[in-house]
């Protein structure tokens, strides 16, 4: 048996477009708007991601302070040569690094897999709330590259304890991005 969803398009109550009269405008932005997605760099050269930190503070430190002495030439040539070193910093960073890409799943997708990876009362006792699955299934879910269930459980299975946790933290951090604020309107 299959089914299907549809979705039905309601006119705005009355009073909203009184208050906005640019209401549906304003609901196609919100349809409109792409999942929040974040980016897991794996650099497994500790000298080159070092020097890359280090050239990200030396430059925000230049750059602060020709901000704060704007005609001091010395702050002009130094906050130049940091940006020099930042951009062969960042070019040997991203030479030696992997970037994993991860993105929110919509809410139902998010909560169905929730719901296919329940704990087992094993899992509850030892105060899980998850599955052993879920890690893998939801890193793969969240990948935009299309990693395979199988391929997110090898790295979980092979990589240290904490970098298999900071993989799988990525991949459900980014369900939980905020990019809304509850202003005073």
């Amino acid at each position: 048996m299959t089914t299907k969803t549809t979705t039905t398009k309601t006119e705005p109550p009355a009073q909203a477009v009184a208050q906005d009269a640019h209401w549906a405008a304003k609901m196609e932005r919100l349809r409109q708007r792409k999942l929040a997605e974040a980016v897991f760099t794996v650099c497994d050269d500790l000298d080159v991601a070092t020097a890359h930190q280090r050239a990200v503070r030396d430059h925000a430190n230049a750059a602060e302070y020709l901000k704060a002495n704007p005609g001091d030439e010395d702050a002009k040539r130094d906050a130049d040569r940091s940006q020099q070193v930042l951009d062969e910093a960042t070019a040997a960073y991203e030479d030696a690094s992997v970037a994993l890409r991860l993105r929110a799943l919509p809410r139902p997708a998010f909560e169905g897999l929730l719901d296919k990876h329940k704990p087992t009362e094993e899992d509850e006792a030892l105060g899980r709330e998850w599955a052993e699955t879920f890690h893998a299934a939801l890193i793969s879910a969240a990948s935009v590259d299309g990693m395979t269930v199988d391929e997110a459980q090898e790295l979980l299975d092979t990589w240290s304890l904490s970098e298999s946790r900071s993989l799988f933290n990525a991949a459900y951090g980014v369900q939980a991005t905020m990019r809304t604020d509850l202003g005073k309107g």
